[in-house]
């Protein structure tokens, strides 16, 4: 049984907001922003860290300047479903450079894989020289993204 989270309340989410919007922020400029003091922000960003609320911070790169403008959902099936097959196949997948996201799904496919590739000839290449290189494979479909509709790096607070 896990413990039990405490609740959060608006000054957290406030801190919680700006932080979304720019992770950057000096906790001069953050305490500014959600009306604290610098000591009070302080500790309070970093409980909100301790207690896991935050998990990280990270540079969000533009990945059509990196030749990668093209994103594909691809679900895939997999010949066995012992652990040590999903386990297997799960680090593989994690390795590969082009894949953003990858989820162990329920349904008629195991996985959802979300990866980031230069047109149909990277997808390709990333086909023929890495996805299918992992064994155990039964059957994968694939659909390209026509527009992004909505792009969050976590769920808004």
């Amino acid at each position: 049984m896990s413990a039990k989270l405490r609740s959060l309340d608006a000054l957290d989410r406030k801190i919680l907001r700006a932080l979304q919007q720019n992770a950057r922020l000096s906790n001069a400029e953050l305490a500014e922003q959600v009306g604290l003091s610098t000591t009070a922000c302080w500790n309070r960003t970093r409980q909100l860290e301790s207690e896991g609320f935050i998990t990280g911070y990270v540079a969000l790169l533009d990945q059509k300047k990196l030749g990668l403008a093209d994103i594909v959902l691809l679900e895939v099936t997999l010949d066995r479903h012992e652990d040590d097959a999903l386990a297997r196949f799960g680090e593989e997948l994690a390795a590969l450079p082009e894949v953003l996201e990858a989820y162990l799904v329920s349904g008629e496919y195991d996985y959802l894989v979300k990866v980031a590739v230069d047109g149909t000839a990277g997808y390709e290449r990333f086909l023929r020289e890495k996805l299918y290189r992992i064994a155990g494979i039964r059957h994968s479909r694939s659909m390209f993204a026509l527009r992004c509709m909505k792009q969050r790096a976590s769920v808004e607070v």
